[in-house]
């Protein structure tokens, strides 16, 4: 039987186009607030074409000793040059990038997946001090 968690891919997001690139403090204080930047296509342009685009992230917050992660923000992306006319007869794209925060008193790992209609699921995750 297939598993979802068989079908998340991982890369070094320097050399891979789909992998979500998580950018955040590598350490903050105790409930300073937590700036998290996650795009995708951040080294090597992603395309973003009626055809070709990645549709969504997700963020998550899993905190050291908890067994569960704490959803963040789902974030869609739905313009990629579609309109009444037809497909990429529009100038309006979505650039899958987001920015959120978070206060937390424990450190922990942030995880960001995000699909790409044609190349499936991606993920990442980097991990967060509390100084």
């Amino acid at each position: 039987m297939t598993e979802l968690k068989d079908l998340f891919q991982t890369a070094d997001w320097k050399q891979e186009k789909h992998v979500p690139v998580i950018e955040a403090a590598d350490k903050v204080g105790k409930s300073e607030l937590l700036k998290i930047t996650v795009s995708v296509g951040k080294q090597i342009a992603h395309p973003n074409t009626t055809e070709h685009h990645i549709s969504w992230t997700d963020v998550y917050f899993l905190p050291e000793g908890e067994k569960f992660p704490y959803q963040i923000g789902k974030f869609e992306f739905t313009a990629h040059g579609a309109s009444a006319q037809g497909p990429n007869t529009s100038t309006v794209f979505t650039q899958p990038e987001v920015v959120c925060s978070i206060k937390t008193d424990k450190a922990g790992t942030i995880l960001a997946s995000s699909y790409c209609n044609i190349h499936g699921l991606w993920q990442d995750s980097k991990k967060v001090e509390i100084a």
